[in-house]
């Protein structure tokens, strides 16, 4: 019995032996080959859709979702005159554009738009332009000359088309203390 166990040892024994130990061949677990296996033909296919065919990889796909996210929400000079025209006749814009201008404008402009450190909004005289286009311009690059922040990378773009609506509807209202006119007649 004693030469059977020897025996079966020794066929368990890889055959080198290195300061005297002797290393055992133990196979890996079936299991573990075919998921090895799997593993580098998945890593092929991969590669092959991804980077050689259509598949995004992770840049292709972030690239992809930040233009979803600039079309939804349009910043800066990024909004058609068309459509800035009609969303600043929208009463419901304008009144978005109130509480917009009350929370950020107010500090330079006044909370009637008359003007503090910033100049009269309600009257006829614009420095940079009256239209809508005009204003959104303004608002969103802002004027650092003169010390108005650019407002694109604070506000959502709905957000800065709402305030332009606001703006617009401030010219020619009556404000209660207003700075002097600066500026060119519109």
């Amino acid at each position: 019995m004693a030469e059977s166990k020897k025996a079966s040892v020794d066929q368990e024994i890889a055959g080198h032996e290195y300061d005297g130990i002797k290393e055992y061949d133990n196979p890996l677990p079936r299991w573990w080959l075919w998921l090895f296996i799997l593993s580098i033909f998945w890593s092929v296919v991969y590669v092959v859709y991804f980077h050689l065919g259509p598949g995004l990889d992770p840049e292709g796909e972030y690239q992809a979702e930040m233009a979803a996210a600039a079309a939804a929400h349009p910043q800066g000079g990024e909004v058609a005159a068309a459509d800035l025209e009609a969303k600043v006749a929208d009463p419901a814009v304008v009144a978005a554009g109130k509480d917009v201008f009350g929370k950020n404008c107010v500090a330079c402009h006044g909370p009637d738009g008359g003007g503090l450190v910033g100049p009269n909004l309600a009257d006829d005289f614009f420095i940079h332009g009256g239209t809508p286009a005009d204003l959104f311009r303004t608002i969103s690059e802002g004027v650092p000359e003169k010390g108005m922040l650019a407002w694109k990378k604070m506000l959502k773009g709905d957000e800065l088309v709402a305030v332009t609506a606001y703006v617009k509807s401030l010219r020619g209202t009556t404000p209660a203390n207003p700075k002097a006119p600066e500026g060119q007649k519109l």
